[in-house]
């Protein structure tokens, strides 16, 4: 086989530019003792520079020929290649229950999904690095009071402490995207628990960003009991992407202790 097709219906672009993928690689120094599970390995150039280091390595990859590549040019693979939708991969399964590293150039397409996947399995992921679209990595790491905050910075905070690295030109992938693309850091943050049900700290999040013009007053009134008023707080007159995680805490716990009335 003499090359991958990159396919645009898996949101393929294939870095071609190994001092960056040595970059990336170099993230899971971090954590030198967690196995690592790779995302999307495509032709391998992030993938050879984990198998140098001797580390403990399966790869997930959906795209038949990106598999057949990877059996053909890089044999120590042997058994580590996952064929199939991460989307839909049980993680706990992957290194018998131990947690992992998950590192990635990740589809663009499928990104924040990727990053919710992972979220359903925090506990089993206490370190992910990679890169994506650089204005979903700027998502992933925005701050409480900017603009690029969203649904997923709230949520991957929650649990992580997220930094985004650095940020990698288009004209180092196989085909060029058509924006810049950027690199995250996500490392498990000291939370084990939440005092409030996390289904109603996910509402609360989704509502508000997904009405994110309004105040937070009139975003949450759909949520109330029939005849209830959220507690007065200064945080009603906020708009979500200025809240911090903590702030959401509290709303939630606001409304969980009326339903409770």
């Amino acid at each position: 086989m003499a090359s991958v097709r990159p396919k645009k219906a898996l949101g393929q672009h294939f870095l071609t530019d190994r001092g960056v993928a040595a970059r990336i690689a170099a993230t899971l120094d971090a954590v030198p003792s967690l196995p690592v599970l790779e995302v999307g390995p495509g032709t391998g150039v992030l993938t050879q520079f984990m198998l140098d280091a001797g580390r403990d390595l399966r790869v997930v990859e959906i795209d038949t020929e990106s598999v057949d590549w990877l059996r053909t040019h890089f044999p120590a693979l042997e058994g580590r290649i996952i064929e199939g939708d991460f989307l839909q991969l049980p993680l706990d399964t992957i290194f018998d229950g131990k947690p992992m590293a998950l590192i990635g150039n990740y589809p663009y397409n499928i990104s924040s999904q990727i990053f919710f996947h992972m979220l359903d399995y925090r506990d089993m992921v206490p370190f992910c690095s990679g890169m994506l679209q650089r204005e979903v990595a700027e998502r992933l790491a925005a701050p409480a009071g900017t603009k690029a905050r969203g649904i997923l910075s709230v949520l991957l905070q929650l649990w992580y402490d997220v930094r985004y690295l650095f940020t990698v030109p288009p004209g180092v992938f196989n085909p060029p995207p058509k924006v810049h693309s950027g690199v995250v850091e996500l490392r498990r943050n000291g939370r084990s628990s939440l005092p409030c049900p996390e289904a109603l700290l996910k509402t609360v999040v989704k509502t508000t960003f997904g009405q994110r013009r309004k105040t937070i007053r009139n975003s949450l009134r759909g949520l109330l009991p029939p005849g209830s008023a959220m507690p007065e707080t200064p945080l009603l007159a906020m708009r979500p992407e200025q809240l911090s995680v903590d702030q959401f805490i509290e709303l939630a716990l606001g409304l969980e202790n009326l339903r409770a009335q």
